[in-house]
């Protein structure tokens, strides 16, 4: 029997519901469960702070844990550097800070307040001196893919028609419409986040497990046995079937 790997949804700044999921799988796998996290760990929801603190706590005691980078992982990560970086995939009229994308509620779960009147310079700074060097440290280190000989993990998914091996990192970060309309097989059943669904869903070549966490809606998390999967509940597991 294929040993067990658990993944975990975009979190979002969702602190209790990472401690839920995280009881979630102990009972089911217990403390040594290998567990995937898929990215997007900040924004949008209220304690960013505390969810990275958890994660990194983790790290630091040797779990089996791997972290994923997401999109907005990336976008903090580039925002707290010598000179803050801007992602040039956002649109024109967005940047980190805008509420749409929610790096202002994570900066404010450090104690940095943000208004459309403040001076980037400034919040730069700010931020700077109330993220923990390990905060920083932790998002400089996220690893872009994991697999298994069945499964690929990636935060937002792959490029059809391109090698595993040879992902781009922004499609890994970012992409939505060509893996979306995918319905061949890929070369592993990909497991991913980055695009809010009301529950998981399975689509035969590709799992979906962001379910809107960052919209304070449920986190969820899974099992995978070989490329069977479920959903872990309260009363167990649920078989998801493409």
């Amino acid at each position: 029997m294929p040993q067990p790997i658990y993944a975990i949804g975009d979190i979002h700044g969702q602190a209790g519901e990472l401690d839920r999921v995280l009881d979630l799988i102990e009972t089911d796998g217990g403390p040594d469960a290998d567990i995937v996290f898929l990215g997007d760990y900040t924004d949008r929801g209220p304690n960013s702070k505390a969810v990275i603190e958890r994660l990194a706590k983790g790290k630091a005691e040797g779990r089996n844990w791997t972290f994923l980078m997401g999109n907005h992982d990336r976008m903090f990560s580039w925002f707290v550097e010598d000179f803050p970086r801007h992602d040039p995939l956002l649109l024109v009229e967005l940047n980190w800070l805008n509420p749409r994308l929610g790096g202002d509620t994570t900066l404010a779960s450090y104690g940095v307040p943000v208004t459309g009147r403040d001076r980037m310079s400034d919040i730069h700074a700010q931020a700077r001196a109330a993220v923990p060097e390990a905060h920083v440290d932790f998002l400089q280190n996220l690893a872009l893919s994991h697999e298994t000989p069945d499964l690929f993990f990636a935060h937002a998914g792959i490029k059809p028609g391109v090698a595993l091996k040879n992902q781009r990192e922004d499609d890994l970060l970012w992409i939505r419409k060509e893996f979306h309309a995918a319905t061949t097989p890929h070369p592993k059943l990909i497991v991913h986040g980055h695009t809010p669904v009301d529950s998981a869903m399975h689509y035969g070549n590709r799992v979906n497990l962001d379910t809107g966490a960052g919209y304070g809606k449920p986190l969820s998390a899974a099992v995978f046995e070989g490329a069977e999967c479920w959903v872990l509940t309260q009363q167990g597991r649920n078989r998801l079937r493409p």
